[in-house]
């Protein structure tokens, strides 16, 4: 049909029979529109959100002003604004490709063909694939400080990875546990502490671990922008160490540095991100509390998290049918399965809207 027949079609209908066709059409729209679901993803533990304006015109305009160049190798601005927020020589603390690289790069620099790595479990599922490609191996144990420092001697132990708040689980490490791990910890054992998700928590000072490392040189207290911060896509972490562990640090640097595009995302977000990610923050604490209680109510088990992210299991329910269930309703969750512990499922906290279609959803699949 051409243009012209197109609208010849409507040169013998009146009016009110053209307003009428419109107004079914635009009611089948509306139709289509009310049964379509959105699906919502929160088996992430990244931020969905968009980032601040200003950081992506700062990676804009550094883009179009230096892609020509090699990135400055040590991060010097970045370095130093890190530094300055934390209380600590700059001279302490690196960046990297994402606290991932650098959490690998410490495993190499540390353990030889045949040493161990112990940690808590489930846990960080990098924790095994990094003493795996240090030619070293993982031991996995179950429970807190007490069992870590009865495995120790048991094992020819080089490492100890934590994570605190832990994924998947959220449990926080509290500062007098971890002080207490490295008091029992022997000479040559060294503490690699992943904080990645430090900002979400509100059970003590975010940086209390940082005071540490001034008595035990072998921890280590690794960071990332790609959670609270919101730019896990430009695959930026650092790494503090305390005194006498410039030499470490510096081996654990990419070779060829950071790229320029990241270190100016960052260093935008630390200046002008500071409003949004405390939004962003206020938001899990509050729904981790709402949601905590609800599925507590609906008997779950629910562990204590400080994270942005509840792991839960239900009484009678395998983890792995509970999540193809949620899926079946537009709401995906992480089946522990992949993550250390196929009872559970990992839920990500957003806001008010997401908790109580989550919610609605394990209810009606439960139904």
């Amino acid at each position: 049909m051409g243009l012209l027949d197109y609208y010849r079609q409507f040169e013998a209908l009146t009016e009110e029979e053209i307003n009428s066709g419109l107004r079914e059409e635009a009611a089948e729209r509306r139709r289509k529109a009310l049964t379509r679901v959105v699906t919502l993803d929160l088996s992430q533990t990244t931020w969905p959100e968009l980032p601040h304006p200003d950081v992506v015109n700062a990676i804009t305009f550094t883009a179009r002003a230096g892609l020509h160049r090699y990135p400055h190798t040590r991060g010097a601005a970045l370095r130093k604004e890190l530094a300055k927020r934390h209380g600590v020589p700059s001279e302490r603390l690196i960046v990297g490709d994402g606290a991932g690289q650098l959490l690998s790069a410490a495993t190499r620099a540390l353990i030889e063909p045949g040493q161990e790595l112990i940690t808590t479990w489930p846990s960080y599922p990098l924790f095994p694939i990094m003493a795996r490609r240090a030619h070293g191996r993982a031991v996995p144990v179950s429970g807190g400080v007490d069992a870590l420092l009865e495995a120790v001697p048991k094992h020819n132990t080089r490492v100890v990875a934590l994570a605190s708040p832990n994924d998947p689980t959220g449990e926080l490490l509290p500062v007098a546990e971890l002080r207490r791990l490295l008091a029992g910890l022997p000479e040559g054992v060294g503490v690699l502490l992943d904080e990645c998700l430090i900002e979400f928590a509100d059970a003590q000072p975010i940086d209390v671990s940082l005071a540490l490392l001034e008595d035990h040189p072998s921890l280590i207290v690794f960071r990332s922008f790609s959670k609270a911060h919101g730019l896990a896509g430009l695959r930026l972490g650092y790494a503090i160490g305390g005194p006498g562990s410039e030499e470490l640090l510096t081996e654990l640097e990419p070779d060829l540095g950071v790229s320029e595009l990241s270190q100016a995302g960052a260093l935008e977000e630390l200046r002008c991100g500071a409003e949004l990610m405390a939004r962003r923050v206020r938001h899990v604490c509050e729904e981790r509390k709402f949601l905590t209680r609800e599925l507590r109510r609906r008997h779950f088990d629910v562990t204590d998290s400080q994270a942005n992210f509840l792991w839960v299991a239900h009484p009678t329910l395998d983890g792995g049918e509970l999540a193809a269930r949620l899926a079946r309703t537009g709401v995906l969750v992480a089946a522990g399965s992949a993550l250390g512990e196929p009872r559970h499922v990992r839920i990500g906290l957003r806001n008010r809207a997401a908790s109580m279609r989550v919610l609605g959803a394990l209810d009606n699949a439960l139904a």
